[in-house]
C-alpha cells in the first residue's frame, strides 16, 4: 500500500511511527480539501517534521500556517480527550475557542522566530464537555521552511494536571497543619535533652502521657510507655531516623490518656545536632487529631459500608466526580458486564451501550451534568454474553451545604424480561379487546335480527343495543393499548369517558360544558359509569335539555375529601309538568350502577326547565382496577 508519507518506504516500521495509529489518520485525511494540499505537495520540512513528531511518544502538534491546523501525535490525541479525531486538520481556534487568544499569541510570536516556554501554564479546556481546569509544561518553537519562513509551530506538550492538584493539596494540607498548631488543639511541647535524657515539657503535655507527680522533667521511657503497643516501634524507628540524619520528624499515634481513653496525636520535632553529628537535644510539638482521625474513620467505616451495601444490592451501582467522570461501580456491574475492572471508568461507560443508544444517552447525561437535574433513561446494555439487555438507568447528584455537586450516585437495573413481558401482555390484552369486540358485535347483529322478526321489541332492541355501543366506547376507552392501537391520546380519567360518551351528541356538543376536577378512573368502573352517562345522555336527547336547540347541559365535578361529586345540570329545556316515574328500567339501571356497583348515591331534582342529578361517588372506588361491588 502506497504510504503518503513514505513515499519510498521500502522495509516495515516499528514502534510508535510503525503501529500508530495517528500515522493512519493522517494518511488518510483528505488534506486536499484543506490549504496544506496532498501530502505529496508539502513541502519537505513539514512531512519530516510531521514523522519526527509520530515517531515520538512524548506529546507534540504542529500548529500549520496562520490559522494553525492541527497535525499531531498519539500523545497529543490523548490529551485532546472527546475532540479526537475530529480536531486532525482543523484550525486550533476552531479546536480550542476557549483559549483563542492564547493560541493566537503564539502563532504571532513564533511568527518572529521566537521560541515560548510556560511551566505550569493554566488553561480551561472543554474536551470533555465540560469546563475543566488544566495545567501544562508547554514549549513552543518554529518550524523553518526550505525558503527561512516560519511555516508552522512545534509545540510539545506536558500534562501536568496530576502534579499541580497533588501539591495544591499538599500545600493546603500545609496550611491546615499550620493553623493546627496555632491554635488551641495544641496539646503542648516538649525539648528531650538527649544526653542527659530529660524530657522538659508543659503539664499539659505530661499530663495526657498520664505524668502528672508534679515533676514534668522524666525520662523518654516514662513517655513512651504510654503510647499504644501497635505505634510504640514504629515511632521509636522514626526517632531513631531523625536523631542519625537530623531531618524532620512527624508521626501520628495514640497515647493512654488518664481517663483510660486512647487520643491521637500528631508530633513534629527536628533534633539538633552537635559538630559530630551527634544529636543532642529533640524539640518538638504535639497536636491532638483524636475529632480528626475519628472523622477519617468514620469516613473510611462509611465508604466501606456503602461498598458492601452497594456490592450486595441485585442493581448495578455506579458514582461520579461532579464532572461526571466514572469512578466507581460495584461488584454487579462488572457481574452483568464482564468486563476487566476499571475499563469503564471514565467515559468508557458509553461505549457499553447500544450503537442505537449511545448518542441519546450521553445527551441526557450531559443534560443532567449542565443543570443538575435527575437522569434517568432506558436502554439497552450490553451483557457478559455478547447480548444487549434493556435496563433501566438512574443517577441523583449530592449536594454541599452550598448547594453545588459533589458527587452523582446512580443504578441501572435490568428491566429486560419485564420489558418483554410488557410486550407479550400488550399482544394478549390486543388479541382479548379484538374478541370482547367481536363479542358486542355478535350481541348487536343478534338483537337487529330479532329485532326485524318481531317488530313489537324494536324500541326496546334499539334502547339495549345503545346500552351495548356505550359499553363498548367504556371498554376501547380504559382497555390497555400500545402507542399504535391507541384510538386517541386520552389519559383514562372521567372527564375523557365523558368525551367519549358524549361523542354521539356532536350536533348539540357545544351547548354541553364539562368542568371541574378531573380524576383517574380504573378499568373496572368504567362500563357502570358508561352506562349511567349514556342513559342519561340519551334521556336529555329524547325529553330533556338535548331535546331542544335552546336547551343547555352543564356537568360539573369536584372533590370533597373522599368523595367525587358530579352535578348534571339540564336548563332550558322543555317544561316539566310533573315528576316523571323514578321505576322505569333506565332509573333502575342507573341505581344499580351507582349505588351497587360503586357504593355511592344518586339523587335526582327535575325543576321547571330541566333534570338535576347529584351523584356522589367514593373517590376510593373510582380509582381501584378490582373487582366492583355486588
Amino acid at each position: 500500500m502506497n504510504d503518503p508519507l513514505f513515499p519510498a518506504l521500502t522495509t516495515p516500521i516499528s514502534g510508535n511511527l510503525g503501529n500508530g495509529e495517528m500515522r493512519r489518520l493522517i494518511a488518510n485525511h483528505p488534506w486536499e480539501t484543506t490549504e496544506l494540499g496532498p501530502i505529496a505537495s508539502w513541502p519537505p520540512t513539514l512531512a519530516v517534521t510531521v514523522r519526527t513528531i509520530l515517531a515520538s511518544s512524548v506529546p507534540m502538534t504542529l500548529l500549520v500556517g496562520a490559522r494553525g491546523l492541527l497535525i499531531y501525535n498519539e500523545g497529543y490525541a490523548t490529551i485532546c480527550g472527546r475532540k479526537h479525531p475530529a480536531c486532525l486538520g482543523k484550525s486550533v481556534f476552531d479546536v480550542w475557542p476557549e483559549v483563542q487568544d492564547f493560541n493566537r499569541s503564539i502563532i504571532e510570536t513564533i511568527a518572529r522566530f521566537e521560541t515560548v516556554s510556560f511551566e505550569n501554564q493554566k488553561l480551561v479546556l472543554l474536551r470533555s464537555g465540560v469546563p475543566e481546569d488544566v495545567w501544562f509544561d508547554l514549549d513552543y518553537s518554529p518550524v523553518v521552511d526550505e525558503r527561512g519562513q516560519v511555516m508552522a509551530v512545534l509545540a510539545i506538550v506536558g500534562e501536568t494536571t496530576k502534579r499541580v492538584q497533588a501539591e495544591q493539596a499538599l500545600a493546603a494540607s500545609r496550611e491546615q497543619m499550620e493553623l493546627a498548631l496555632s491554635s488551641s488543639s495544641i496539646v503542648g511541647t516538649w525539648d528531650w535533652l538527649i544526653p542527659e535524657n530529660r524530657v522538659e515539657t508543659d503539664k499539659r503535655f505530661a499530663a495526657l502521657f498520664g505524668i502528672d507527680d508534679g515533676d514534668p522533667n522524666q525520662p523518654i521511657e516514662r513517655f513512651l510507655n504510654a503510647i499504644h503497643p501497635e505505634d510504640l516501634e514504629r515511632v521509636k524507628a522514626a526517632m531513631t531516623t531523625a536523631m542519625e540524619t537530623g531531618a524532620t520528624y512527624s508521626q501520628e499515634y495514640r497515647v493512654r490518656a488518664a481517663d483510660g481513653t486512647n487520643r491521637w496525636l500528631l508530633a513534629e520535632g527536628r533534633p539538633l545536632l552537635d559538630d559530630t553529628g551527634a544529636a543532642i537535644r529533640f524539640p518538638g510539638v504535639a497536636v491532638d487529631i483524636t475529632k480528626q482521625r475519628q472523622a477519617v474513620d468514620d469516613h473510611a467505616r462509611a465508604e466501606t459500608a456503602f461498598r458492601t451495601l452497594a456490592d450486595a444490592m441485585p442493581q448495578m451501582v455506579w458514582s461520579t466526580r461532579p464532572d461526571g467522570f466514572h469512578d466507581y461501580y460495584n461488584a454487579r456491574w462488572y457481574e452483568f458486564t464482564g468486563v476487566p475492572d476499571g475499563t469503564t471508568d471514565g467515559e468508557g461507560w458509553n461505549g457499553m451501550f447500544h450503537e442505537e443508544d449511545q448518542d441519546r444517552a450521553w445527551s441526557l447525561w450531559r443534560h443532567s451534568l449542565e443543570t443538575g437535574e435527575p437522569y434517568q433513561i432506558e436502554y439497552r446494555l450490553r451483557h457478559r454474553s455478547g447480548a444487549y439487555r434493556w435496563v433501566l438507568g438512574r443517577a441523583l447528584p449530592v449536594r454541599d451545604s452550598t448547594g453545588r455537586i459533589t458527587r452523582w450516585y446512580g443504578t441501572c437495573t435490568d428491566i429486560h424480561d419485564a420489558k418483554m413481558a410488557a410486550a407479550e401482555r400488550e399482544i394478549v390484552a390486543h388479541e382479548l379487546s379484538h374478541r370482547i369486540k367481536n363479542i358486542f358485535s355478535v350481541i348487536n347483529g343478534i338483537i337487529s335480527l330479532q329485532a326485524r322478526q318481531m317488530p313489537e321489541i324494536r324500541p326496546f332492541a334499539e334502547q339495549l343495543r345503545r346500552r351495548l355501543d356505550a359499553m363498548g366506547r367504556a371498554h376501547d376507552f380504559v382497555r390497555p393499548h400500545s402507542r399504535d392501537s391507541r384510538p386517541v391520546d386520552i389519559d383514562k380519567t372521567l372527564m375523557g369517558l365523558l368525551d367519549e360518551l358524549l361523542a354521539p351528541f356532536s350536533e348539540a356538543r357545544e351547548r354541553i360544558l364539562i368542568e371541574g376536577d378531573d380524576i383517574e378512573i380504573g378499568d373496572s368502573v368504567a362500563t357502570p359509569l358508561a352506562l349511567l352517562f349514556h342513559e342519561l345522555a340519551t334521556n336529555s336527547a329524547k325529553y330533556g335539555a338535548l331535546s331542544v336547540s335552546t336547551g343547555q347541559l352543564n356537568i360539573r365535578t369536584r372533590t370533597e375529601g373522599s368523595t367525587y361529586v358530579v352535578t348534571w345540570l339540564e336548563e332550558n329545556g322543555p317544561p316539566i309538568t310533573e315528576t316523571p316515574s323514578a321505576q322505569g328500567f333506565g332509573s333502575r339501571l342507573m341505581a344499580i350502577s351507582v349505588e351497587g356497583q360503586l357504593g355511592g348515591r344518586i339523587e335526582r331534582d327535575w325543576g321547571p326547565d330541566g333534570l338535576k342529578a347529584t351523584i356522589s361517588l367514593p373517590v376510593e372506588s373510582l380509582v381501584r382496577s378490582g373487582t366492583l361491588r355486588t
